[in-house]
């Protein structure tokens, strides 16, 4: 847990969760409220002798749970649910609500190479970590994010290369 000193200087950026996603949020929400408007059209035109008719409440009712999870992977209608955060202890890497976070403690970082849409993080024990940049809204975001890596390689003695990228 950061420190009040420490939440002051914490770098936190919100990733653009639908960019990842085999089916948009737009095709996502559309096919849920087709589903929501179905299982209300099959309530609404019960016949009152049919002895299923709870099938109906539990079919509305998944429509209505699905329509939930859709709303909160894709939108930060409920706080930032997706981000980056650099810290001077770690750093964390969280895609989605119902996701775990990805946590890498900086005094355990050798190296790190930088790419255009990636950070590939070495640790001392040798393990490999993929942090993903295609989220990042802005490419702003991505200048604060290397610049915050290359004042924690100085403070923490790691190694932190650059990919070239051709003009």
């Amino acid at each position: 847990m950061p420190t009040a000193g420490n939440a002051r200087s914490s770098l936190f950026v919100q990733l653009s969760p639908s960019r990842n996603a085999k089916l948009s949020f737009t095709v996502q929400l559309v096919l849920t409220l087709f589903w929501l408007a179905w299982a209300t059209m099959l309530l609404l035109t019960e016949n009152p002798t049919n002895d299923q008719n709870y099938l109906y409440y539990i079919f509305f009712g998944l429509a209505v749970i699905f329509l939930g999870y859709v709303i909160l992977q894709n939108t930060s209608v409920f706080g930032i649910q997706s981000y980056i955060e650099v810290t001077p202890e770690y750093i964390v890497q969280k895609n989605g609500v119902f996701r775990s976070k990805m946590i890498t403690a900086i005094p355990d970082i050798a190296a790190i190479h930088v790419s255009p849409m990636a950070l590939r993080i070495t640790q001392r024990d040798g393990n490999k970590l993929y942090l993903d940049l295609k989220q990042v809204r802005k490419k702003r975001d991505i200048e604060k994010i290397k610049s915050r890596l290359r004042e924690l390689s100085t403070v923490h003695n790691f190694e932190i290369t650059e990919a070239n990228i051709p003009s």
